[in-house]
């Protein structure tokens, strides 16, 4: 009996032994969520069981996930809430965007249009444009040029899509979320070198409230259209750039999202785009496009050789806002004209032909132009991105790209030998993860820095499209 008993007891003792080898086993196979270079990142990261405890408890001012949802029902969430909104589905729901938006005070939304202008409309002379548009050729869903509503958050896009399902909705924090990886110091070292780093991010409250370009004068052109082509729902993307590097593939050396003309690459001529589709409206078959903005968290896109790591986060809205200039009337761009803005490598040619401005739905009259802005709960970032718009009346491109259409001086006034065209704005709303835990993809040496935002277009637009473009914006007309 006493036998039977100590081989029992044995036996119990190796089965307890084998179920701790196979726990330990199953322990050290589980994958690990890579966390890129966020920045911020300098100690080893938590185990999954700290991580988990560290979601459940609301330090650093952040409320814990489960208060989100009932947060989303508030005015200006800007990050599920789109998601069951029918007006947020484009054809879908263009007679209640319309409706929504003749409801709006005249000058409803215009802190978003107008992202220079403070949150409370300052009667910039766009309230002035009537409504009502005798322009046949126009449909009346393009009257309004309004993309956001009054509360920060998008209202339209041009065709139904999945949004993003990241949640971002907390207050700023001057550290990154907690990193879901175990990686060693030489992952540490390597993404230390990368970018972007802590100093690169900026609590939007922080940044001086400023008006982004001149205002409006007496002889100025008062009128905007927009031209709506959605968001890259159709994930048109690649490392191209026809405009500086035509015929070289990866010739941008970071992604670039494209909206408008469905056949834009690195060998894109003038015929090519004439002859292609487009996202947009109205038969506009111009090209748009810009580096995406990548979610560092992930892991997507790990062996990048240029380091853009990370998933791409899709706008959740996209403006092309076509302007007027401050001091004069405008007259049409030329068919094919190409231009770019900001400089893809100002980090290191300096700031001569920076033009990124950076800033928080809700705060458009605060720009930041060399750092990210960490939002507020409930905010979305924004890019604005300005094209210059005085054209030298003779080239639609030059060799810096720069030279056929410059920017206006700090009165609005295009100089001398120079004529106004309307003025492109895009205007780039996107949810980001929580902290400083998102960046621009970017050539290698710049290290993601913000300072490097930039965008292209080239005009493709029909003539009597561009003719009334130019109609509405001189006769003070939102279309």
């Amino acid at each position: 009996m006493t036998r039977s008993r100590r081989l029992a007891a044995a036996v119990s003792v190796l089965a307890m032994a084998a179920t701790g080898l196979v726990s330990a086993a199953v322990i050290g196979v589980t994958p690990a969520i890579a966390d890129h270079c966020v920045p911020g990142e300098s100690t080893p990261s938590p185990s999954p069981s700290a991580q988990q405890r560290n979601r459940n408890q609301p330090d650093q001012n952040q409320q814990p996930d489960q208060e989100q949802q009932p947060d989303q029902q508030q005015p200006d969430q800007g990050q599920q809430q789109d998601q069951g909104q029918p007006q947020d589905q484009g054809q879908q729901g263009t007679d209640q965007q319309q409706d929504a938006d003749q409801q709006a005070p005249q000058g409803g939304g215009a802190a978003i249009l107008d992202p220079g202008a403070s949150p409370t409309p300052e009667g910039d002379g766009q309230t002035q444009a009537p409504e009502g548009d005798d322009q046949a050729q126009a449909p009346e869903e393009e009257q309004d040029a309004s993309t956001f509503s009054r509360r920060g958050r998008p209202t339209r896009t041009a065709t139904p899509t999945p949004t993003q399902s990241d949640n971002p909705e907390e207050q700023p924090s001057g550290t990154a979320s907690p990193s879901p990886t175990g990686g060693g110091n030489g992952e540490e070292e390597a993404c230390a070198d990368l970018g972007p780093f802590p100093e690169d991010f900026i609590d939007i409250r922080q940044v001086p409230p400023r008006q982004l370009g001149a205002r409006i004068g007496r002889g100025g052109s008062r009128g905007t259209f927009v031209s709506r082509c959605g968001r890259n729902e159709n994930r048109h993307n690649n490392p191209d750039n026809f405009i500086v590097a035509p015929g070289v593939s990866n010739g941008a050396h970071h992604l670039h999202d494209y909206v408008g003309n469905l056949s834009t690459d690195a060998f894109s001529t003038d015929e090519s785009l004439a002859a292609a589709g487009t996202t947009c409206r109205l038969g506009d078959k111009s090209t748009y496009f810009w580096p995406v903005l990548r979610d560092r968290r992930s892991d997507q896109n790990a062996n990048d050789p240029d380091g853009n790591v990370g998933q791409v986060l899709t706008a959740r809205a996209v403006q092309l806002q076509f302007r007027g200039n401050a001091t004069s009337r405008v007259v049409a761009m030329p068919r094919f004209l190409r231009l770019i803005t900001g400089d893809a490598k100002a980090a290191t040619n300096g700031g001569a032909n920076a033009r990124a401005a950076w800033s928080c739905t809700g705060f458009q009259n605060r720009i930041a132009t060399d750092k990210y802005p960490l939002c507020p709960r409930g905010s979305l970032v924004l890019r604005i991105l300005d094209f210059p718009s005085c054209w030298d009346g003779q080239n639609t491109d030059s060799a810096n790209h720069r030279t056929h259409v410059v920017f206006p001086g700090e009165n609005g006034a295009c100089p001398q030998g120079t004529r106004a065209i309307p003025q492109l704005r895009m205007t780039l709303a996107y949810s980001v993860p929580q902290g400083q835990s998102f960046a621009l993809d970017a050539f290698p040496e710049q290290k993601h820095n913000p300072v490097t935002d930039h965008a292209d277009f080239a005009n493709v637009m029909p003539d009597r499209l561009m003719r009334f473009v130019v109609d509405c914006i001189n006769r003070g007309r939102r279309c």
